[in-house]
């Protein structure tokens, strides 16, 4: 098995993690809210998914990719501290609101690692350049 292979089942585990995680962790939120339980701790879903970030960031984007990684970062990560338009679903909705924000924040957890180390690469090989 190869860096790269590697690499894509690191991307597919996020997607996964991010979308089962967001709904359980959604769900417990919305029942935090509403009835007073217990809220779970993000610690352990949040460090796996740096980790995952850390490893698609060194070895699976491209100098070719690289741009419209970062463009694609950014804009995830702007829309995960602008929540109040998925929190606004819970009127209608809910626990809908809590579970999309929390999926948004768990992809953008593994994204940000990622787009700290292709920023650097990128950094890196425009002072090489000169």
């Amino acid at each position: 098995m190869d860096i790269e292979q590697i690499a894509e089942y690191a991307f597919m585990a996020v997607v996964v993690i991010g979308v089962v995680a967001g709904l359980a962790y959604g769900y417990n939120e919305w029942d935090y809210v509403e009835n007073a339980a217990d809220r779970w701790d993000t610690g352990w879903i949040m460090l796996i998914l740096v980790i995952l970030g850390i490893i698609v960031g060194l070895v699976s984007i491209t100098a070719k990719e690289s741009t419209p990684f970062l463009i694609a970062t950014i804009a995830l990560i702007v829309t995960s501290t602008m929540m109040e338009p998925f929190r606004a679903i819970n009127t209608v909705a809910a626990p809908l609101g809590y579970m999309a924000t929390w999926i948004v924040t768990f992809i953008a957890t593994f994204a940000a690692p990622a787009a700290v180390l292709i920023a650097i690469k990128a950094v890196y090989a425009m002072s090489k350049e000169k």
